[in-house]
């Protein structure tokens, strides 16, 4: 069985969205967008538990069946446009990171 590949985000929300209210409004355009668009398999969002996870406003993990499916994913006209229309105008910074489940 082929292992499948996590795909970790990181979002800092720019001031104005950086809310209780806006994390939880981003964090819900995440979870109902990004299911469904090609290669996806899960998607999980996480807002901070406590204030030392407030260094991120929105946690984000996407599950793929390979690499390959990521670039597929990131390529497709459907991703690009929700990108562009509901994540890019909120964030301050992002950091992706895949990495190979193990269990």
């Amino acid at each position: 069985m082929k292992p499948m590949i996590e795909r970790h985000h990181y979002f800092k929300l720019k001031e104005e969205f950086a809310t209780t209210g806006g994390r939880q409004e981003f964090a819900e355009k995440l979870a109902t967008g990004l299911p469904g668009l090609p290669g996806v398999e899960n998607v999980v969002v996480g807002l901070p538990a406590d204030d030392d996870a407030l260094v991120w406003d929105v946690a984000l993990r996407m599950d793929f069946a390979s690499l390959e499916a990521i670039e597929a994913y990131r390529a497709d006209p459907s991703h690009r446009a929700f990108v562009d229309a509901e994540v890019a105008p909120k964030i301050e910074i992002k950091k992706i990171w895949n990495f190979i489940r193990q269990s």
